[in-house]
């Protein structure tokens, strides 16, 4: 992949030059800890009464915020080393973790360095050397050593979890929050980091394997901690805004943004040809387009020519009753997209979010879905991730049935799917899918740019196909007067599918469109439109603007109503190695006009989706109150009888 254009290169020797002070480091420090507290059990007392008198409390002014800690040393390579315990020889893991940690430490002395000679410290260092720094420039020299310090940890951070994660496997360790983050200076800041490392690892590491995910959490955790502090700390904007290229590594710092390496997964699933989905014709279609839309993702650019244009589908809601073929839709679709990405060498990485993943640990729910929507955004890999059943995962606000950490699941989604944060680049979709669409939060399942109708078999052909399909080949039945899987022909099937929401479903909303053409005729004008789509919230409150984005969403997405040729994925030279533009060129080439037939439909299967999910929603509160009602009345009767 060739270098980003906005990316500055960090020459290899200014790395190199900083060998013998990170092994130096490694090999022994001595730190005072300021902030963090060490993490190995205290040894057990001499004797009765020594542990337990009351320590000398200074009452000389500025002794008493003083740290009492005595300086640690820090031997990082002897901690490593011995972390199997009395094996006498360094076994390749451990060498491997001591050289990515050696090579992370001088890219962070490097960058620093870089950002200090950029931002004119590297000569208010000399002046403060020689005695000569003027007063008026001490408070820039001191907020400039703090972003050097930020800097270069971040480089540290970086680099660390950038190279150890090849090397890390299922092994997970949780070490809780980082706290040793110092701003003093930059050597005195990775003093810091390597102390609460090395406390790390003396608590979890007992194996290669577990010395390996323990090195890999600490650096995920102080990336995390550090771009919270970055976010708030003066003089950093240059860095925050810069990219650096190491070649050698194949890695790109930008800024405090966490670089992942594109590291895809073995999938063990069942996959489903298109053929095996029966029904579903608009979901099958749009899932279809959406893997090879996905395979569209430049990684040189990080984005989609799909994504600029509009109308990609980052997430998306799939609901039907139980036994419909969400599943089956899933498997469909995570086998073209690995088949697609196995063909043209790209990593491919799919995750679902399940049940068992809700923690009665006090954030760990949140956390899970976290790390869950990191995974997959992980713009170095093509992503899809799956939140089946969603309705019990996410709870509703508000709802006194659902537990805090559905509650914490929902406020991650939430902010993953359409945050202030938020950035779509086109390499990856979420898809939510639910027999109960009803019980999931409004605001929530509203930030599923598109509904896929799970429906399942509808017609005759539909059920015979089924049939045929499920029973397999070890029969002598004769099929009959019947062509077989005739009906499943997508465009066929979708055309008529789209054609069959020129008129809407739901009671409710087919009331509200009988009332607008009435008043105002043909929906064919813009102004038209949005008369309907106001009488439409003025029926349901919470069909909101977002609701609009959605639906225009949707429009974007049929205006690029073609499917790239099977040719194209089967051959990655024709399309999926072109350079950005050349791709985005021949997508602009495809599209088609949007025509007031495509908003309607949209407008129709937006809005159906909502109504059947409010009338459901209703329908079920209503149940819920006449069987309480019942009940009271039931147990007065008993009560009144019993006197």
């Amino acid at each position: 992949m060739s270098l980003p254009t906005d990316a500055m290169e960090l020459p290899e020797g200014e790395i190199s030059k900083h060998y013998g002070a990170a092994a130096d480091m490694l090999t022994g420090v001595d730190h005072t800890p300021r902030i963090a507290k060490g993490k190995e059990a205290p040894g057990p007392e001499r004797s009765s009464g020594i542990g337990t008198r009351r320590r000398f409390r200074s009452t000389t002014p500025g002794l008493v915020t003083r740290s009492t800690a005595r300086p640690e040393g820090v031997r990082l390579v002897d901690r490593i080393e011995g972390a199997d315990g009395d094996d006498p020889l360094t076994s390749p893991l451990q060498a491997t973790a001591l050289h990515a940690l050696r090579r992370a430490l001088a890219i962070g002395l490097a960058l620093g360095e870089t950002f200090a000679e950029a931002t004119g410290l590297a000569e208010l260092k000399k002046s403060n050397l020689a005695g000569s720094l003027p007063q008026t420039r001490a408070a820039e020299f001191a907020e400039l050593l703090a972003a050097e310090a930020l800097v270069t940890m971040a480089g540290f951070a970086n680099a660390t979890a950038f190279l150890i994660a090849p090397h890390q496997g299922e092994t997970a360790v949780e070490i809780g929050g980082v706290e040793e983050i110092l701003t003093d200076n930059a050597p005195l800041a990775l003093h810091g980091c390597l102390w609460e490392l090395d406390q790390d690892l003396a608590a979890f590491a007992t194996t290669d394997d577990t010395t390996i995910a323990t090195i890999a959490a600490y650096a995920e955790q102080l990336m995390e901690k550090l771009a919270i502090r970055a976010g708030s700390a003066p003089r950093l904007e240059g860095f925050a805004a810069a990219s650096y290229r190491i070649e050698a590594d194949d890695l790109t710092i930008n800024g405090f943004t966490p670089a992942r390496r594109g590291k895809g997964q073995t999938l063990t699933m069942s996959f489903k040809k298109p053929n095996e989905v029966v029904g579903n014709h608009i979901a099958k279609y749009q899932a279809m387009k959406l893997a090879k839309m996905l395979m569209a993702y430049d990684f040189d650019r990080k984005l989609n020519p799909f994504a600029e244009m509009g109308g990609f589908i980052f997430t998306f809601m799939g609901d039907g009753a139980p036994g419909t073929g969400k599943t089956t839709l899933i498997q469909m679709m995570a086998g073209l997209i690995n088949d697609y990405a196995q063909n043209a060498g790209y990593p491919f990485r799919y995750q679902n979010f399940s049940i068992d993943q809700i923690d009665s640990y006090q954030g760990k729910s949140g956390q899970n879905a976290k790390s869950f929507v990191t995974n997959v955004l992980d713009p170095n890999v093509i992503g899809f991730g799956t939140i089946d059943d969603i309705d019990q995962i996410a709870g509703k606000r508000g709802d006194k049935q659902s537990s805090a950490g559905q509650q914490e699941v929902t406020a991650v989604f939430m902010e993953a799917f359409a945050g202030a944060n938020t950035v779509v680049r086109g390499n990856c979709t979420f898809g939510m899918f639910s027999n109960y669409p009803e019980n999931v939060d409004d605001a929530l399942r509203q930030r599923a740019g598109a509904r896929f109708l799970v429906d399942g078999p509808q017609t005759r052909e539909d059920y015979i196909d089924i049939l045929a399909l499920l029973m397999g080949k070890n029969h002598d039945i004769p099929l009959g007067d019947h062509e077989l899987y005739a009906a499943q022909q997508i465009k066929k099937a979708v055309a008529a599918s789209f054609e069959g929401h020129a008129r809407p479903h739901e009671a409710g909303l087919l009331a509200v469109w009988d009332r607008v053409e009435a008043e105002i005729g043909a929906l064919d004008t813009i102004a038209k439109l949005g008369t309907y789509l106001k009488a439409i919230q003025a029926a349901d409150e919470r069909f909101t603007g977002r609701a609009i984005n959605n639906i225009t969403d949707a429009v974007k997405v049929r205006a690029m109503d073609f499917e790239l040729p099977d040719e194209w994925m089967e051959n990655p030279e024709l399309f999926l190695f072109k350079p950005y533009v050349a791709k985005l060129a021949m997508i602009r080439d495809m599209t088609q006009p949007i025509t007031v037939e495509m908003v309607v439909q949209e407008i129709n299967r937006y809005a159906d989706s909502e109504f059947r999910y409010a009338d459901k929603s209703d329908e079920v509160a209503i149940e819920n109150a006449v069987r309480d009602m019942r009940r009271m009345e039931e147990a007065k009767k008993r009560y009144l009888g019993g006197k």
